[in-house]
């Protein structure tokens, strides 16, 4: 009986790790303050790192078809220089510098981010940051479309993807904030979001393969962080279309109500 509990605690983080994910209001944070509830103590990253993976892959489905495109126009570009598929390729080239603040900064300095702010009450303060980010930008609605962003866009948005290494600040929260602080519209916005997600999160998949295989516990694990896998990646799916939909809408305020009641509520009984 035991062993289903655990299971089932497992399966339950992987859900809303899944559905936070694609939200502004922090899958880590999440999963911490389920932990807190639930008396678990997951080491590492390693958890956060095999749910995450399931997120990517929700998210490079969803957006295959724009992934695609900008390979592919990427990719003519270099080799014939057609104008048309300047903008793609542009867009690439946004991408990967937007990336760079995340990585740098992660590699240099995410372990001891984590573990210095890695604290229940630090998550509802964060909470409570990521209510007040989304509350400024919720009434913006922005012009910039794919073709129309500069170096300076991505690297504001790069480095907001960086903040987002303090456990709390949602990752797509801040992304999108910046994005659309920057003028994007929210169809744009979103989708640099997301796509900015890839790069780093395949980096964190690869330096945490090897601590993952080396698991000395590896066998008693397959059957839950598989589960919690399959749970997060059904999640995400699921929720990133739900949001979608929601930022077409412009309905941001919800989810910065949402953040200041779930960080009140941390601060004040956890």
């Amino acid at each position: 009986m035991e062993d289903i509990l655990i299971l089932l605690q497992y399966i339950l983080l992987g859900i809303l790790q899944g559905v936070t994910e694609p939200i502004p209001v922090s899958s880590s944070g999440h999963v911490m303050i389920l932990q807190e509830l639930f008396g678990m103590n997951l080491e590492g990253l390693t958890f956060e790192i095999v749910v995450n993976t399931a997120s990517l892959l929700a998210i490079l489905i969803i957006f295959r078809e724009s992934i695609s495109r900008l390979f592919f126009g990427a990719l003519r570009f270099i080799t014939k220089k057609d104008k048309e598929d300047k903008a793609d390729f542009m867009f690439v080239v946004y991408l990967v510098v937007g990336t760079i603040p995340a990585g740098v900064i992660g590699v240099l300095f995410g372990d001891a981010i984590s573990s210095a702010l890695e604290n229940i009450k630090v998550i509802g303060i964060t909470l409570l940051i990521t209510g007040v980010a989304l509350w400024l930008i919720r009434n913006l609605r922005g012009r910039k479309n794919d073709a129309e962003l500069t170096f300076k866009d991505s690297i504001i948005v790069g480095l907001a993807q960086a903040f987002a290494l303090i456990p709390g600040i949602s990752r797509s929260g801040a992304t999108i904030v910046a994005a659309m602080a920057r003028g994007m519209k929210q169809e744009t916005a979103l989708r640099f979001s997301f796509l900015l997600y890839v790069p780093v999160s395949l980096g964190g998949v690869i330096l945490a393969a090897k601590d993952l295989l080396g698991m000395e516990n590896l066998n008693e694990l397959i059957l839950p962080y598989s589960l919690a896998f399959i749970a997060s990646f059904i999640a995400s799916f699921f929720a990133l279309k739900w949001f979608m939909g929601i930022m077409a809408k412009g309905n941001l305020i919800y989810f910065s109500i949402y953040c200041f009641v779930a960080g009140t509520l941390v601060i004040l009984f956890l």
